[in-house]
């Protein structure tokens, strides 16, 4: 297994050939690589429930003190906590450990700027860029830096979620909500109780102990949650939730078992936040990517707000909710991004406003579920050869469709082709040889036959 280097840090297996997978080396040189870009003074640490974070986080921290820094540790936290622990403590940045949905074995450095958010493509790009050169300079012995531990940051997260405008703890409180939530042996399993317990929520807890042992494959997808849903269908719950292992993915289950579908997390909580937003008609702007549901493009209308479109990835969506001035926005594998609180992925806000949404609504999960546009997406893929243009094909099925009246296409990630009814969407893969084919439209059949049908046009062109 190959290292996997990107303008969002790196990732890998642990153990193995040095050079092959996520080592110390590699740790040393990408995290003085970061130093060195960042340039400052102080430098936030979190880590999931990983075996291996305990090692990686001592061989970042003692490479930040080596560069000099002031280290604070703030130990098992989420991603969201630990982007809202660079902005409390007014750090220069801050580096997650974490490997998000991708199983055990595997480990990531997430980087961060002074303001918690993850690097632009320019930044990231310097950051690799100082890594291949390896020209780096460390501090005199007089002037190694230190680690500060601090482990209050969980519980101020969950305070900041009940100090949202939007958070309605009274009304949670009086709904006596129960939910069963399944946190993956990870560091959900630590702070969504603390949360629950402020909501006067009652609770059950799955695969809670925070040993990185993973019980199932750790990505918040229908196929991997039997086991809550199993749970679920014995009744007794009003919710089921489910968050991935650095809890900034989350999806829901209705009191029936059924998923509530994780594209429609974002959705339901955008409905929400937009019904009760204090902004002008003309700035109820919302954001997701180009691969995410159009239901939110439809809830939004239905407020006379204006939805737009963002590249796929955190920090495109982000850049483009700042430019439009959105007031709700995510991605439609169950991120919601809230600007109230901060511009991260953020399960603990989505929970907070999503039982809101439903003590208010005086509903059940399923009845809010069939109150918005029902949309199913397939997802495909191409497998290519190494040597195959993927570019130029995009290029070529920009240009057919093009022609077509019924048809409006979008380039500014891979190639998306909306039509009245329903879209596809094609783009390449930065870590395989493959052109990952998204579609979706009003039935499974229909979606999974339109990305059948470009697949079938790329195949045709090579």
């Amino acid at each position: 297994m190959t290292l996997i280097k990107s303008i969002s840090g790196i990732r890998g297996t642990i153990g193995g050939r040095t050079g092959d997978t996520l080592n110390p080396l590699d740790i040393v040189k990408f995290t003085t690589a970061y130093a060195t870009f960042i340039g400052g003074k102080r430098i936030v640490v979190g880590r999931d429930g990983r075996i291996s974070g305990p090692m990686v986080r001592d061989v970042v921290c003692g490479t930040l003190v080596g560069m000099g820094y002031e280290v604070i540790d703030i130990g098992l936290a989420t991603t969201p906590t630990t982007e809202l622990a660079v902005r409390w403590h007014e750090a220069d940045g801050g580096i997650i450990i974490t490997a998000s949905h991708n199983p055990t074995q595997w480990n990531a450095l997430k980087l961060l700027n002074c303001e918690g958010e993850f690097l632009t493509a320019a930044d990231g790009a310097k950051v690799l860029e100082i890594a291949e050169k390896e020209d780096f300079d460390y501090a005199p012995v007089e002037k190694l830096g230190h680690v500060v531990k601090d482990d209050a940051m969980n519980q101020r997260h969950v305070q900041s979620v009940l100090d949202l405008r939007l958070v309605d703890v009274e009304a949670i409180k009086k709904r006596k909500f129960r939910v069963c939530a399944d946190t993956i042996n990870s560091v959900g399993g630590i702070i969504l109780p603390k949360l629950f317990k402020a909501l006067g929520v009652d609770f059950e807890i799955l695969n809670g102990e925070c040993t990185g042992q993973f019980a199932h494959n750790p990505e918040p997808l229908e196929k991997n949650l039997q086991g809550i849903m199993d749970k679920m269908r014995q009744g007794g719950f009003d919710l089921g939730i489910v968050v991935d292992p650095d809890v900034d993915r989350l999806a829901f289950i209705c009191e029936d078992g059924k998923m509530f579908g994780e594209e429609y997390t974002l959705v339901s909580v955008a409905d929400y936040v937009l019904a009760n937003s204090t902004s002008t008609t003309s700035s109820l702007a919302t954001v997701s990517n180009l691969s995410s549901t159009r239901a939110l493009r439809d809830v939004t209308e239905k407020h006379g707000g204006h939805y737009s479109a963002a590249a796929v990835g955190e920090v495109n969506v982000t850049t483009k909710m700042k430019e439009v001035g959105a007031v709700i926005g995510g991605e439609g594998n169950g991120g919601v991004i809230y600007p109230e609180s901060h511009y991260g992925r953020d399960a603990l806000v989505g929970i907070g406003l999503f039982l809101s949404s439903l003590a208010q609504k005086g509903v059940t999960t399923s009845e809010l579920r069939k109150t918005f546009p029902d949309y199913q997406i397939a997802k495909n893929r191409i497998d290519l050869t190494p040597e195959t243009d993927v570019d130029a094909i995009l290029v070529k099925v920009k240009e057919m469709f093009a022609k077509d009246p019924e048809a409006v296409v979008n380039d500014i990630d891979g190639v998306k082709i909306d039509f009245p009814t329903k879209w596809v969407h094609l783009r390449k893969s930065n870590t395989e040889p493959i052109i990952r084919v998204y579609s979706e439209a009003q039935t499974m059949q229909e979606a999974d036959e339109l990305g059948k049908q470009l697949m079938q046009v790329v195949y045709d062109m090579q």
